[in-house]
Formats: structure tokens, C-alpha cells, sequence
């Protein structure tokens, strides 16, 4: 992970008891211009237009391949495994080919399998009847009888137990099934969409996930890119993500520091558009005025460690750490110099102390 250096944002002005010196602290760089968001701030691009279908967003071209795929897939009423890295969007892909099928009037239901023990499992997708085990006092249905001529997404499917793999591939195969406690066989009508974020053919050959279930759930595979690959997407989203929170009130954000622009593009993010909404929705919170800043960006996605307890200021060092940047003018080497520790250190016990280089 490249570590991202803030650049742009070198000089600090103390943050003192008064209310002129604390409003100088957060001002971001002095520019002839006047332009209080500065003259290299990276403004949303005016042609920019990002595509949206059924809440997936993006300009990568690779994207309306994906989108075209889903489409081709919705005709038809076969099973669909989709693949891809947390975050990615995995359940709107599934919302996506129910709201382009068939079925689009009837019901969609969704089930993360991680989230429930077998046995509970078990009962949310094929109910039960009153007295098949503790706490069944009345019956109820589960999620296939509850999609009957709808869809049921299976998230996370290659959680499930052996056992409840089995039942899987008994309603896939029959269309029938039997609620926990009960004797009666219950058809439905439900096409089946499930997911995972592992590999499902490791999981067979490890043992862990039945092979004739693996063919049952994927007549059609789809692999979800993770976002790091979806040429323009970073940046695009990004300012897609901007633009929703602007719509809100609380803060409007016309333009991004460029430093904090790299660092958006260099970082890896493992958790994708769900972790760089929230990276987004982060920065938002942290920071103020019309400018997005590096230091309003988590540790992790400008490049560094979270601040370990050591980084964090006490009494005394407050007054030190304040006293050196006054003597130095604000500028962070000369300060960082003097307190004897890096640049990188005293960023972070600035973070601390609430002076993120405005």
C-alpha cells in the first residue's frame, strides 16, 4: 500500500483559546486567488455522468457488459450464482435480475446465510409449525413459501451446513419441500439467485459444499469486478457519492484536495463501493467547509496505521506540540523536527488534537 504524503497542507497554525487563532488553524492554504477552497482543488468534472441501473453506478466500460449480461439473464428462469469480493454488490445484482424478469411483480426475498446458526437457518427458509421445537408457538412460513413465484437470494450460500445443502438441492430439484415439524410437503414456484465471496469449487473439493448443489445453484455464473479494476470508477463514484451527501444539507462539498484525490485512487480498498461510500460518508462527517482533505480520509485509505495509543497526545505534549508550531510558524517539518519524531507521527497526534491542517 503506497503511502500517501500530504503535500499540499505543510504549514499548521497552532490552534490556541481564541476563537480568531482556532479559525485560522482550519483555513486550508492561502491562494492570491481569494478562492477559499484553493486554486488546486480537483472540482467534480463537468461532463461527468455516472450510469445507474436498478442502484449500480458506474462508467467503466466493463460495467455495461455486466449490466447487458444481467438483462440477458433475467429472461430466462434458471438458477444464478454470482461471485465477487465483499462490497461489490452482490445483492443489488440479484434485485436487478428479479426487477428484469418475469417475476418482477412478485415477491424478492434475501437471506444472508452467514447471519444464522443451522437450525434457525433451516426454519427461516422452510418455516415450521406450532411445536416443532421451543418458541414455535404458532406457525410460520419461511422465505421460499414467503417468494412463491418470486425470487429468493441466497446470500453468502457456501456458509450453510452439509445437511441444509441437502434440503437446498431437494426444493431446487422438486419444487417441494417440508416445514421443520411438519409432515406435509409444500410446493412453490421460486427461481433461485445466490451468492458467495468464496471460491465454491475449493469448497468442494475441501468438503465443505455438496458438488451437485455447485451445479444446481450455477446454471449461470456472474462475477462481480472488484472496484480497484473498474476502469474511472474510484473518482466517479466518489463524486457520486459527494453529490448524494451535498443533496442532504449538512455540509456541501465543492471540491477535493488533490492530495486526498491520490489517495482515493492508490488505495486497494478490500471492502469496495460499500467501503469507499463510507470512506465518503467519513470525510463528510470529519470535515468542514467546501473542501474534501486529505487528513479527513480514514488512516487506512491515506496510507497509514490507525493511531495506536503511544500517537495520542497527553496534557503536557498538547501545550508542547502548540508551542512548537507557533514557534515554527505552523510548518510541520521544522515543528516535527523539533519535537524530535516524524512528520507522520505528528500528523497523527495533530488528528488527535483536532488540528487537521485547516
Amino acid at each position: 500500500m503506497r503511502m500517501v504524503a500530504p503535500r499540499g497542507s505543510e504549514t499548521l497554525h497552532p490552534n490556541g483559546d481564541h476563537p480568531g487563532e482556532a479559525d485560522a488553524a482550519r483555513t486550508p492554504l492561502a491562494h492570491p486567488s481569494g478562492d477559499p477552497m484553493g486554486a488546486r482543488a480537483i472540482r467534480r468534472p463537468a461532463g461527468l455522468h455516472v450510469r445507474g441501473a436498478h442502484g449500480i453506478y458506474s462508467v467503466a466500460p466493463e460495467m455495461d457488459v455486466l449490466l447487458e449480461k444481467i438483462r440477458r439473464v433475467a429472461r430466462a428462469d434458471c438458477t444464478v450464482l454470482i461471485g465477487g469480493e465483499s462490497g461489490t454488490g452482490k445483492e443489488l445484482v440479484a434485485h436487478a435480475i428479479h426487477a428484469e424478469s418475469a417475476r418482477a411483480r412478485a415477491p424478492f426475498r434475501a437471506v444472508n446465510c452467514a447471519t444464522f446458526s443451522p437450525t434457525l437457518l433451516e426454519s427461516e427458509l422452510f418455516g415450521h409449525v406450532r411445536g416443532a421445537f421451543t418458541g414455535a408457538v404458532r406457525d410460520r412460513p419461511g422465505l421460499f413459501s414467503l417468494a412463491d413465484h418470486g425470487t429468493l437470494f441466497l446470500d453468502e450460500v457456501a456458509e450453510t451446513s452439509i445437511e441444509l445443502q441437502g434440503r437446498l438441492l431437494r426444493v431446487l430439484q422438486e419444487r417441494t419441500f417440508t416445514p421443520v415439524g411438519s409432515t406435509r410437503s409444500v410446493s412453490v414456484d421460486v427461481r433461485v439467485v445466490s451468492a458467495s465471496n468464496k471460491n465454491l469449487r475449493t469448497e468442494v473439493a475441501e468438503g465443505r459444499f455438496r458438488e451437485d448443489l455447485l451445479y444446481r445453484l450455477r446454471v449461470v455464473p456472474v462475477w462481480l469486478p472488484p472496484l480497484r479494476s473498474r476502469q474511472g470508477d474510484i473518482e466517479a463514484l466518489a463524486w457520486h457519492f459527494i453529490d448524494d451527501l451535498n443533496g442532504r444539507g449538512q455540509r456541501r462539498i465543492e471540491g477535493v484536495e488533490p492530495e486526498a484525490m491520490d489517495a482515493l485512487k492508490s488505495y486497494d480498498w478490500p471492502g469496495n463501493v460499500r467501503e469507499l461510500s463510507n470512506a465518503i460518508e467519513c470525510a463528510f462527517v470529519i470535515g468542514q467547509g467546501a473542501l474534501l482533505q486529505l487528513v479527513d480520509l480514514t488512516p487506512e485509505v491515506r496510507g497509514e496505521r490507525a493511531p495506536r495509543d503511544e500517537d495520542r497526545p497527553t496534557g503536557s505534549e498538547r501545550g508542547r506540540i502548540l508551542a512548537e508550531l507557533a514557534r515554527h510558524h505552523g510548518k510541520i517539518g521544522d515543528t516535527a523536527k523539533a519535537l524530535g519524531i516524524n512528520r507522520t507521527t505528528l500528523w497523527r497526534r495533530l488528528y488527535a488534537l483536532g488540528l487537521r491542517g485547516r
